[in-house]
């Protein structure tokens, strides 16, 4: 059987230039746990040459059924337009997007086999797909009766452009921040994945791990709750809540410091019987009120929320103290700070505006970030000549209408300033 999808092999390749070889054997990583497998291996043979001669993946899940075969392989372009996939916003259960993940091959191989086994009807069944890079359009596919006794899924990539140095010292890393999360959340399938037989370490991007309970005492409701600091970004995950019953998630949403431009990567697993029936849609339309059980107006949730708020906000403020001080380092290698002339300058004024910088920095860390060098003395310069000229007040209050400040970052702001005692909020 041939097949030919929607656009041309070219078109394929245009829209999917934004990947690189790391994300798109991601992808196949993905469609093994998309069809529910827990163990996934990735078996690679290097040439004398240090190369890839070959490189499998393979996942137990439940394999490709060929009567919805098209709607696997077939990406559904009408026109090159730019299709990116994305993990899905409150859930963690599929991140495949209408089978062109399967297409991202191109990337780093230039043939790629998949051999799958599923169940029908009928009992098991076998199926081969065959697809090149020269027509990443068209596939060749033929099905038999299986002779394997489970399901699953091996792809078989060959006439790779790949070395062995570069799986291990860019692809295994990467796939370690990608799925890391992800095994943490399913921590109790005891999902794995394997390279070359050796299971990766998906701790090793865990910077802290902490595990404690909240009770609330009014209705008994208890909260497991696990944080994890990661030391690396999670690519496409940011941070986020995840909520679950039972160990299964329900629902997930962005934590409140998600986003804030700090490498504050971090990730918040929260389980409850209290979100069995819990509706999390509830709060999307104002006036909306749950129908069934629970919802984000619901005392125990909104003390939940609460109480993990503050507990990350305190979590966050001495990892902002050890980036602040990054951020003065980097900001004397590149020259950013003023001239000063005599050693008491430097002794006083670069002294108060090093403080300064440090305190808005751990308040509102976006003020530093994708600043080019330029900009940087601009903005750095700009506070040590108010600082000079007395303009204390002036700083205080531009800041606190630029960023919201809270009462303990007004005492630190003003601290700072050398305001001699603290006063109330603006």
């Amino acid at each position: 059987m041939s097949e030919k999808v929607n656009i041309t092999s070219k078109g394929i390749q245009k829209v999917l230039k934004n990947y690189n070889e790391k994300q798109a054997i991601a992808e196949y990583i993905w469609n093994g746990f998309d069809a529910n497998a827990d163990t996934i291996h990735l078996d690679y043979v290097t040439n004398e040459l240090g190369r890839l001669d070959s490189l499998q993946i393979a996942d137990n899940g439940y394999g490709i059924n060929f009567e919805r075969l098209q709607q696997k392989f077939d990406p559904f372009f009408e026109s090159e337009k730019a299709i990116q996939i994305v993990a899905p916003k409150h859930t963690s259960k599929m991140h495949g997007r209408n089978g062109v993940g399967r297409l991202t091959f191109f990337t780093f191989a230039h043939n790629a086999n998949w051999n799958t086994t599923y169940q029908d009807e009928k009992g098991l069944r076998r199926g081969i797909i065959q697809i090149n890079t020269g027509g990443l359009n068209s596939y060749e596919a033929a099905e038999e009766v299986a002779t394997e006794s489970h399901t699953g899924t091996v792809v078989t990539f060959t006439n790779l452009r790949i070395s062995e140095l570069d799986f291990e010292q860019g692809v295994v890393p990467f796939l370690i921040n990608e799925f890391c999360w992800f095994i943490e959340l399913n921590k109790h399938k005891k999902m794995q994945v394997f390279v070359n037989g050796k299971a990766l370490d998906f701790s090793a991007n865990i910077k802290s791990l902490e595990e404690f309970e909240l009770h609330y005492a009014d209705t008994g409701f208890k909260f497991k709750v696990k944080y994890v600091h990661w030391k690396e970004s999670l690519h496409k995950e940011l941070s986020k809540y995840y909520f679950l019953a039972g160990g299964e998630e329900i629902y997930k949403d962005y934590t409140t410091l998600n986003k804030k431009s700090d490498d504050y990567f971090h990730s918040v697993y929260i389980d409850s019987d209290f979100f069995r029936d819990f509706d999390f849609k509830s709060f999307e339309n104002e006036g909306q009120v749950a129908l069934f059980g629970a919802a984000k107006s619901a005392p125990e949730y909104r003390f939940l929320i609460k109480e993990l708020n503050e507990y990350l906000k305190n979590k966050r403020k001495p990892f902002l103290r050890e980036y602040a001080d990054r951020l003065i380092d980097t900001l004397e290698q590149d020259g950013v700070f003023p001239r000063y002339v005599t050693e008491r300058e430097r002794d006083v004024s670069k002294t108060k505006l090093i403080g300064l910088i440090k305190v808005l920095y751990e308040v509102e860390p976006k003020l530093f970030s994708s600043l080019s060098i330029d900009q940087k003395k601009m903005l750095v310069r700009l506070l040590d000549l108010s600082l000079r000229t007395n303009e204390n007040d002036g700083i205080f209050n531009l800041l606190s209408e630029i960023v919201q400040l809270e009462e303990e970052d007004q005492h630190d702001l003003r601290e700072a300033l050398g305001f001699e005692s603290p006063v109330g909020s603006l």
